[in-house]
């Protein structure tokens, strides 16, 4: 199967962003045809400072490189670096009718907050259906509350091929497990935007200081406590084997012991966890000039199947 999935470089990643998405992408490159992009024209509705966002796109296919992305099993490349995927937006968008895209969840819901919205807000969706369209993907692995996304993106190609003829391949969608929840510090989800998170390659002193600062609930030490629903429980959970969840559950259970007691086993075992992908990371971080040669490659690679596509599209609609 073909599948495809971008992420956004709008801030260094987080626990959540890889036990939530890119774990998982990891383990579709094996015995799939997969496509990762790195969505640097999508996070330019956010992301206005040209250093920054560069340097992020950078810092992004170092951590993806790190965690285990193998560019010989997939092909991992920026998006702007496939101009074509902007040419089909555009095709794409001359028969996406408005209230469609009135209806989508960021829109609405920047527009319901009384919030400024610009057109690249407002069109996001039919670039994301573009960056699904051009490749033929048939799995787009996303999370519960993107799924929108792909009735979207399935929406503007199914009018596309009645319009045209068949022209399109119609994704579906693989809802990414969910059942790994990935807390913030303060007990919330995990997001960049309540500024909550504990990054995967910060420093390891700074993050075991973040991880020993998380909050907790006033209860006395002797009181046994129910892990399940405890948030520091769920984030040591992601990191521990079978055992050692088994552990630190009786723990809570028996009572008589200090959060500050879980907060270290979660600053060691995350410690560890993150030991090679630091060093791995490192390792690529003193190599530049081979990460831009996996992008390029990459993109060349994303290239020739986004021209084909493109060009099928263009003499369906009678531009070529």
């Amino acid at each position: 199967m073909r599948v495809l999935s971008g992420i956004q470089p709008t801030g260094r990643f987080h626990l959540g962003n890889y036990f939530g998405a890119i774990r998982q992408y990891i383990d579709l490159q094996d015995g799939n045809e997969a496509y990762y992009f790195i969505a640097n024209l999508h996070a330019l509705t956010t992301v206005r400072d040209p250093k920054l966002l560069g340097q992020l796109t950078l810092d992004a296919a170092l951590d993806l490189l790190a965690l285990g992305l193998n560019p010989e099993r997939a092909t991992l490349f920026v998006q702007s670096d496939v101009p074509e995927v902007s040419e089909l937006a555009w095709l794409l968008m001359t028969g996406t009718p408005m209230g469609l895209l009135e209806r989508c969840h960021a829109y609405k819901d920047k527009v319901a907050k009384g919030l400024p919205a610009d057109a690249g807000l407002f069109t996001y969706p039919v670039l994301m259906a573009a960056d699904i369209l051009i490749y033929d993907a048939e799995i787009v692995p996303v999370g519960a509350d993107q799924t929108q996304h792909i009735e979207v993106c399935r929406d503007v190609a199914a009018s596309f091929n009645h319009h045209f003829g068949e022209t399109f391949v119609l994704p579906k969608a693989k809802v990414l497990d969910s059942s790994a929840k990935v807390p913030g510090t303060d007990g919330e989800k995990m997001s960049k935007s309540y500024n909550n998170t504990l990054e995967l390659f910060e420093d390891a002193k700074a993050l075991r200081k973040k991880i020993m600062r998380i909050n907790t609930d006033s209860r006395p030490m002797e009181e046994p406590k129910e892990p399940e629903g405890d948030h520091l429980f769920q984030l040591y959970s992601l990191f521990a084997a079978d055992a050692e969840r088994e552990e630190i559950a009786a723990l809570y259970r028996r009572g008589g012991f200090g959060y500050g007691q879980v907060k270290t086993a979660l600053a060691d075992i995350a410690d560890r966890f993150l030991a090679e992908p630091r060093r791995r990371r490192a390792e690529l971080a003193g190599r530049p000039e081979r990460v831009r040669e996996i992008l390029a490659d990459g993109a060349a690679r994303a290239r020739k199947k986004a021209t084909a596509v493109l060009e099928r599209v263009q003499k369906a609609c009678g531009v070529k």
